[in-house]
């Protein structure tokens, strides 16, 4: 019988994403050293009564269920761990006040993870991000090299949550910048960014590790299951980091409020800085994209056997409809 999964943030941009190849054989990467017999998928909300286990096999996949839980409630997290052998932590609180972040993603990891041991689960593998490092520049970081820098409330408490997965002999993955359909953050934030300029950025040169949703979902979804997964932390980015330039150019070909009318001078970083100083989103964005952050890790793709996805160019593509329709482009 294959191992039984429980996904947190099972809701959420990634995780979604993560629940659904779990959910089918067809879509399990080749790492896979066996297909999960049963995926359980954590929620805030409770499951609607219509929406029963999906027994295995209805659908080519696992059995599937949802089950209520939150972060914030330990009892919640010691009845989902139960029976199960792998857990995959997509759950975090991403933007959010101080108090919140602690409460989520440090103190919610910790019981979960205590849960998880006691449980008896084998394996942990959690979603972090790269941002823990604080800011660049990073050229061609590998792994082991950077200390850990977080600036920000969330990316302090994900740091506090890497070091109760790890303390436990579980695995992490740091990606740096997500795209792709149902994100909120990456694409619509430098958007808004363009949007607040009289032209359009100039963001110099700097180099940036980018993935799409899907391929770090099965990159989860294969840490977990394969049998060559070590414990500690792994980047999981594109091998090929994005220049700045195409980042811009993408998001620039998703704004409609200059299309048509006259392009000044491109603005350069310092300049954007000086016009939107009383914008902290815009300051924040400004930063990321001034310097280098490009991580390199081969790991999950040469021995892990995980698809890093297309690149950049024919990765947006795909999924540029979806942000037109969001975005209100046409």
């Amino acid at each position: 019988m294959g191992p039984r999964i429980l996904i947190t943030g099972a809701t959420g941009f990634i995780g979604g994403r993560v629940a659904s190849a779990a959910s089918s054989f067809s879509t399990l990467p080749p790492a896979s050293s066996a297909e999960p017999a049963y995926v359980r998928l954590l929620a805030r909300r409770p499951p609607t009564p219509s929406s029963p286990p999906t027994p295995s096999g209805e659908r080519g996949g696992p059995e599937t269920e949802t089950v209520q839980g939150d972060l914030r409630d330990p009892d919640s997290l010691r009845r989902a761990c139960a029976g199960i052998d792998i857990l995959i932590h997509c759950a975090s609180a991403i933007g959010v006040d101080a108090e919140l972040a602690r409460a989520v993603n440090d103190e919610g990891t910790r019981a979960l993870v205590d849960a998880a041991v006691d449980a008896g689960v084998t394996r942990i593998v959690a979603l972090s991000t790269a941002s823990v490092h604080g800011r660049g520049p990073f050229r061609a970081a590998a792994p082991g090299t950077l200390p850990l820098a977080p600036v920000s409330a969330t990316s302090r408490t994900r740091a506090a949550a890497e070091r109760y997965v790890l303390d436990a002999g579980g695995t992490v993955l740091r990606p740096h910048l997500v795209y792709g359909t149902g994100d909120r953050q990456l694409m619509p934030g430098l958007v808004r960014l363009l949007a607040a300029l009289p032209a359009p950025l100039d963001g110099g040169t700097s180099l940036h590790s980018l993935i799409d949703v899907d391929s770090l979902a099965r990159t989860l979804l294969g840490a977990a299951l394969s049998p060559r997964t070590r414990p500690g932390p792994y980047y999981v980015d594109h091998p090929e980091p994005v220049p700045v330039a195409d980042l811009l150019a993408a998001a620039d070909g998703l704004l409609t409020r200059r299309r048509g009318a006259p392009r000044g001078p491109a603005v350069d970083i310092p300049t954007a800085r000086a016009l939107l100083a009383g914008l902290p989103f815009a300051q924040h964005h400004l930063d990321m994209l001034a310097t280098d952050h490009w991580f390199a890790d081969d790991r999950p793709w040469r021995e892990l056997g995980c698809d890093p996805g297309p690149g950049f160019t024919e990765g947006f593509a795909r999924h540029a409809p979806w942000y037109r329709t969001q975005l209100g482009a046409s």
